[in-house]
């Protein structure tokens, strides 16, 4: 959570902004203006989304709408888009969620191999569902990837889409992370599933090293073979995302000596007099392990600045005399 600046808007459609959600440092490579924001009744906190200023807000209101239609685990859900055709918007219900590069922040550097191993089982899972609907994301980078403790979510959908239409070269548009763009759509392709393994490739490079364009002797030996063939620029060569995700849960239930590791439904349940919580791995669902601690930390501090972030006193005003 950043504070607003001068040139971020106090309203967006009913809701008053608080906070943004990226830090400036990150701003370069997220494909569109995120805050954190509540309705002015105080009844509802969202994740308000705007597109890049010089963007064409008609290309990143259509991805928006198509964003709210879908109904897809592991994709951030869109409750509300609105706004005019110069300045639309769209809405998710606020949880307490990082973004991939503010999560390695709070860490202190890339995340340890087994979060990334289930990291990579997780989206790989998520994207094999959407592309089985005939969907594809079109828009995987550090920034759309957001950690909670139930696990991650997807966010900017139709990145790609959005910042210029097939046929036209997209090398060097804002918003669109260099490093996660596959060379077909680079170069104006269609998006289509395999540049969405691609961009994956580049998201857990990120989470492992801290950049999305490593040297392969920089990667976690385990991981090498699995990220270096997401990262082929030849799409046939990529593997399909079904299997990488069985590949990743394969990896991560042998330990590093050779033993199994036992699942959370497989292991001793607490006892009957303790309610789990958000660092008992019970809680959550397989494959998602906890969190690294300066994580979850990062999290709770989020959640409890918002819950103490009071509306803008002029706001309160303008409230107060327009009833």
């Amino acid at each position: 959570m950043e504070h607003l600046r001068q040139d971020d808007p106090d309203q967006i459609g009913p809701y008053v902004t608080l906070a943004r959600l990226d830090s400036e440092a990150a701003a370069h490579t997220v494909p569109e203006r995120r805050y954190i924001a509540r309705s002015t009744d105080g009844e509802r906190t969202v994740v308000a989304c705007l597109p890049l200023v010089g963007a064409d807000p008609g290309r990143w209101a259509v991805e928006a709408e198509g964003a709210r239609r879908l109904s897809l685990p592991g994709f951030l859900p869109v409750a509300e888009v609105g706004g005019t055709a110069g300045f639309p918007w769209y809405v998710t219900p606020y949880v307490p969620l990082l973004p991939l590069p503010a999560a390695l922040a709070a860490h202190g550097g890339p995340l340890p191999e087994p979060c990334v191993r289930s990291l990579g089982a997780a989206l790989a899972a998520t994207l094999a569902a959407a592309h089985a609907q005939g969907v594809t994301h079109a828009g995987l980078a550090p920034a759309a990837v957001l950690l909670g403790t139930e696990g991650p979510y997807l966010g900017c959908y139709g990145t790609a889409r959005s910042a210029g239409p097939d046929g036209e070269e997209r090398r060097g548009l804002p918003g669109l992370d260099p490093g996660c763009l596959p060379p077909e759509q680079a170069q104006g392709g269609r998006p289509r599933p395999l540049g969405d393994a691609y961009a994956l490739g580049a998201v857990l490079a990120y989470a492992s090293t801290g950049h999305t364009v490593p040297e392969r002797d920089e990667l976690p030996p385990s991981l090498r073979s699995l990220i270096g063939a997401c990262l082929s620029r030849d799409p046939a060569h990529r593997p399909q995302l079904d299997r990488l995700a069985d590949e990743f849960r394969a990896m991560g239930s042998q330990l590093h000596d050779g033993t199994t590791q036992l699942s959370p439904s497989s292991q001793a349940r607490p006892d009957a007099g303790h309610r789990p919580t958000v660092l008992d791995s019970a809680a959550r669902p397989v494959p998602y392990p906890p969190l690294p601690a300066r994580i979850v930390t990062a999290l709770v501090r989020q959640s409890a600045e918002l819950l103490a972030a009071p509306l803008p006193s002029h706001l309160v005003s303008r409230l107060v005399e327009a009833h």
